[in-house]
Parts: C-alpha cells; sequence; structure tokens
C-alpha cells in the first residue's frame, strides 16, 4: 500500500515554541519524520514523503505547498488504488500498529489522536476527501458515513500520541526508542517526576 507522510518543513512544531527555538524544532522534526518513514518500511509499505517545501529525506518527495487538507486530497485524487496517510510526528508509532491500521478491513480506516484530530487513514473509498481542520476525527467519520463507506477505528495509543506539545516530550522519553528520542536525550531533556506527574525538564 502507498503510505503518504505528511511533514510541515516551513514551520513545524511551532507548540514546541516555548522548550524549542525555531532550529531545534526543525531538527526534532526532521528526526520524527525519520522515525516514521522507517516505521513504515519496517511495517512493510514504501513511504512517501508530502511536504510543503523541498527537504532532503530518504524517499519519495513530493511538494505542495497549499494547506494540509487541499494537499492531501490532491493526492487522492490522484491515486488509483488504497492510501494510507500517517502523520510525520507519530513518533511512538510501532510497525505493528502500522501494519493493523493498513491491514484492516474497512473502506476509510482512522487511528484517532487526542482532542479530536486524525493521526493516521487508510483510504480505499474513491470519493472519500479529508478535512483536517477542527475535530477532523469527526468530520471524517461523518464524511464517511455520507458516502456510504464502511469505517474502522483503530484505538492505538501509539497511533494516538503525536507529538506537538511539551508534555507528550515525556511520552517519547518514556516509550520511544529512535532518532527522535535520541535527540531529545542529546539536547538535555530528561524525565521530571513533581508531585507525582511526569513531565520533563532540560538540563542543558
Amino acid at each position: 500500500m502507498r503510505v503518504v507522510v505528511p511533514f510541515d518543513a516551513v514551520r513545524p512544531k511551532t507548540r514546541l515554541g516555548d522548550v524549542l527555538d525555531a532550529e531545534e524544532r526543525r531538527a526534532f522534526a526532521r528526526s520524527m519524520l525519520a522515525d516514521v518513514l522507517a516505521t513504515v518500511r519496517e511495517a512493510g509499505h514504501e513511504p512517501t514523503v508530502l511536504s510543503n517545501e523541498r527537504v532532503e529525506v530518504d524517499a519519495p518527495l513530493t511538494v505542495d505547498e497549499r494547506p494540509l487538507t487541499p494537499a492531501v486530497d490532491g493526492v487522492l485524487s490522484a491515486s488509483s488504488g488504497p492510501v494510507g496517510i500517517v502523520m510525520a510526528d507519530l513518533a511512538l508509532a510501532t510497525p505493528r500498529a502500522v501494519r493493523r491500521l493498513c491491514g484492516g478491513p474497512g473502506d476509510v480506516v482512522v487511528a484517532p489522536g487526542r482532542g479530536g484530530g486524525t493521526n493516521a487513514l487508510v483510504v480505499r473509498h474513491s470519493d472519500f476527501r479529508v478535512d483536517y481542520h477542527g475535530a477532523s476525527y469527526l468530520d471524517h467519520l461523518r464524511i464517511a458515513r455520507d458516502l456510504g463507506a464502511t469505517v474502522r477505528e483503530i484505538d492505538s495509543a501509539r497511533l494516538g500520541t503525536d507529538v506537538d506539545e511539551r508534555a507528550d516530550l515525556a511520552e517519547l522519553l518514556v516509550h520511544g526508542d529512535g532518532e527522535s528520542r535520541d535527540w531529545l536525550v542529546d539536547a538535555g531533556f530528561e524525565l521530571d517526576v513533581t508531585d507525582g506527574r511526569v513531565g520533563v525538564e532540560r538540563t542543558d
């Protein structure tokens, strides 16, 4: 199955601006992208990166400067077969989770993120189009229902955790084992347990 990995190369990870400067955010985003590409390959699929700017990456690259929704819709409208869409910040994703996503039945397979987003999709219905604004998980269920498409939801902590905010860095330090976790450690991040709650602190 073709698996597309959307990647924001222009302004990545802006919500991490309180702990990483712009250059660090770009480097960290690239490390997560590398982890996701490696995971997709290990799951038995060949990834393609969909980026809003040309980047050096170890995968076929499609550049589309449009926002996420029309860029992904462009991929779907040009495809003649199933397409997987896996976001580039799913640094905790495992090959097993990706195989569950891509191997299960359904015209539309959805892996929701926390807060109502959509972290990964498989689209097998030729008329399905995405809407990544707001509570996109609910929007995608509605779009599929309106088309009469069958829907399967993947309940997966690995696919459900997108690394967007400071609190997500703790999840990566606890559960991650790839290049992006190594990047955080090298940058001086470590777990901070205060009053029984797990967070992160930066020692460098």
